[in-house]
């Protein structure tokens, strides 16, 4: 019985510790400004911004510094 209960012991901790990873997906954000229409940012897995879907080629922190420098509002979707 002691066999049987390890066994699912480490059945238990390997589907848990497997069953967790990190979210790989894009974190991204709503902008705006006067002269444009809302448009999506968001920090692509390459570390870029992609811009409602396309990516800028250019690092999401560049992006960003650049966009609040000119005047756009930014939020969290």
């Amino acid at each position: 019985m002691t066999t049987l209960k390890a066994f699912f012991l480490i059945c238990g901790v390997s589907i848990l510790l497997f069953s967790c990873k990190s979210d790989d997906g894009p974190s991204c954000v709503s902008c705006s400004s006067p002269q444009t229409s809302v448009f999506q940012v968001c920090q692509e897995s390459d570390g870029n911004a992609s811009v409602n879907g396309e990516n800028t080629g250019t690092s999401y922190e560049v992006y960003m510094a650049d966009l609040v420098e000119v005047g756009v509002s930014c939020g969290e979707n």
